[in-house]
């Protein structure tokens, strides 16, 4: 049985009847760029997260680095950071002249560990950045205490848990700031690239915004040294069906997730922790192994997917490997050589999972699955 990681034109099939008429109506529109669709987009989304300000983006990554700069990251300094994510958390950092400073995660949700934080910051940090990864939210509420006591600016990557919630809050409306991503496969996802800043905060917001639109709040008349980063409204309009859809998405996400629960129940290996702070969403379901590779393997050979987030820590990074080469952060490092995730979206079928378990435990020597041992 071939089963994709995600698959998208399954849920386009679905949803064309709605999304056909919003894209007509965008295209009729002639404004292409910003414009009502956008606007409207905006609008919708910082309700949901019961947020003042909401910034359409070219990209998530876009929105992780326009955040930092309109919170006042620069050069010579450091933002505390994980390891244990996609390039994008890191190199944003980067981008705006600061250096990233990687600290270890929980063992058990890869997240970033609060525990680790305080020890890290020096005179020259300025931020911390956490991330909801595989859509499950950091633990939030030690991470906030650390930035107020040392008066530092709490920059949420959302990039992979749009929906998710922290103690009955939708993540993004935490920190200073919340990063969003709309790659195609995220839990909201565009169909192409996109992005967007969500904040409280007035001035930030303005911040961001210029510096979105080439440093300017007036037309011809620039303030600051910004960039070309800006949400089309194509994908707003995709963005704006997609969204009425979303809990009912995560929802069927979370079914899935535990019914994958059923299958591999028994099985000598580590299934993903919820830490019952909030909603995980679950942008990916991951599994850790000693025996990834082998189960890799024996997925592929039944035609099912498989993905590893992430196999290098970005301190492991040759784009860093000589930066931190002193650096060592045990428990990602570890993580990189475990984790496995298995196909997941909200059209999963329950015979996938179940084939998906079956390879699983044809692998492992464990029992099958409950539904394979009464066929």
């Amino acid at each position: 049985m071939k089963v994709a990681m995600t698959d998208l034109s399954a849920e386009y099939a679905l949803l064309e009847p709605e999304l056909l008429p919003a894209v007509r109506t965008a295209l009729a529109s002639g404004q292409y760029v910003q414009g009502p669709t956008v606007q409207a987009f905006e609008r919708e989304v910082a309700q949901y997260l019961g947020v003042r300000h909401a910034i359409g983006v070219a990209s998530g990554t876009d929105a992780l680095m326009l955040a930092l700069k309109a919170a006042g990251v620069t050069t010579g300094d450091e933002v505390i950071t994980t390891p244990f994510s996609f390039i994008a958390t890191a190199s944003a950092i980067a981008m705006t002249g600061a250096t990233p400073v990687f600290v270890d995660i929980d063992p058990l949700t890869f997240n970033l560990d609060p525990a680790n934080v305080e020890a890290a910051i020096t005179a020259r940090t300025r931020a911390v950045l956490p991330v909801h990864l595989y859509g499950q939210a950091a633990d939030l509420e030690p991470l906030l205490a650390a930035c107020a006591r040392h008066g530092l600016r709490l920059i949420e990557d959302c990039a992979q848990a749009m929906g998710a919630d922290y103690k009955g809050r939708k993540v993004g409306s935490w920190g200073h700031a919340g990063c969003l991503s709309f790659y195609p496969s995220k839990t909201l996802g565009a169909f192409g690239d996109g992005g967007m800043v969500v904040t409280d905060d007035d001035a930030l917001a303005t911040r961001v915004r210029m510096l979105a639109n080439h440093g300017s709040a007036t037309r011809y008349r620039h303030e600051m040294l910004g960039c070309n980063s800006r949400l089309d409204a194509l994908q707003a309009a995709v963005l704006r069906v997609k969204l009425l859809h979303l809990d009912e998405f995560n929802r069927r996400r979370r079914d899935h997730a535990r019914r994958y629960r059923e299958v591999l129940a028994g099985m000598q290996l580590q299934l993903p922790v919820e830490t019952g702070f909030g909603t995980h969403v679950y942008h990916q379901f991951t599994i850790a192994s000693d025996e990834r590779e082998r189960i890799r393997a024996a997925l592929a050979q039944q035609g099912i997917a498989s993905a590893v987030h992430y196999p290098i820590p970005l301190h492991r990074q040759p784009l860093w490997q000589d930066a931190y080469a002193g650096v060592h952060l045990p428990r990602a490092e570890e993580a990189a050589q475990r984790v496995l995730s298995l196909p997941m979206s909200p059209l999963l079928k329950p015979e996938q999972i179940e084939a998906v378990g079956r390879a699983v435990a044809a692998v492992l020597g464990a029992r099958e699955c409950a539904h394979a041992r009464s066929m």
